[in-house]
């Protein structure tokens, strides 16, 4: 056989051989995935405890501090949103016999970011709140569908999976008024 028949003939096994290894190669469905990572009831808690008096915190600033009417809107759904999620899942708890910590403690992320607010003034405080928002809300939602999917105590995932809707609203919402900035 001369280089180019066999050239043809490699050619010819690549392409055959090719649906095979396509075969070999699916991914599995997701509902045969493991969770990325699996968080616990206590870790869940404290998160969410940190991330959900951020909002509020860093709201209230914003009704004080923003120039866009849109965006003092924005911070009023998400004040009143995010208390009403914070007494349910204070309720949840009391009724396990595990209360929140009061006062509830920021984490230095959430302090920092708070810090950074409060220094900010006129735009800069508009697009520096808009910016964390988002941030805020991404990390929410992910935490939020990692314990619905995988949590420890079935009470607070019904929290959770009861909650998420209201935290994409909010993205949703953010994105809205970054898009009208």
């Amino acid at each position: 056989m001369n280089l180019s028949n066999l050239s043809y003939v490699a050619l010819s096994v690549a392409l055959l051989a090719q649906p095979l290894l396509a075969e070999e190669l699916k991914p599995k469905p997701a509902g045969d995935a493991a969770p990325m990572m699996v968080v616990d009831r206590s870790t869940f808690v404290s998160a969410v405890s940190s991330a959900n008096e951020f909002e509020i915190k860093s709201s209230e600033l914003a009704l004080q501090n923003a120039s866009s009417g849109d965006l003092k809107e924005a911070a009023k759904m998400i004040i009143a949103d995010h208390q009403k999620a914070g007494e349910k899942l204070k309720g949840i708890l009391d009724k396990k016999g595990a209360p929140l910590p009061f006062p509830i403690v920021f984490s230095p992320k959430h302090q920092k970011m708070l810090d950074q607010l409060q220094a900010a003034k006129g735009k800069d405080f508009d697009t520096l709140y808009l910016d964390m928002q988002v941030q805020a809300h991404l990390e929410a939602i992910a935490l939020f569908r990692t314990y619905a999917g995988s949590g420890d105590d079935q009470t607070v995932v019904g929290f959770a999976k009861e909650t998420l809707p209201s935290l994409e609203t909010h993205l949703s919402h953010v994105k809205m008024v970054v898009a009208k900035q």
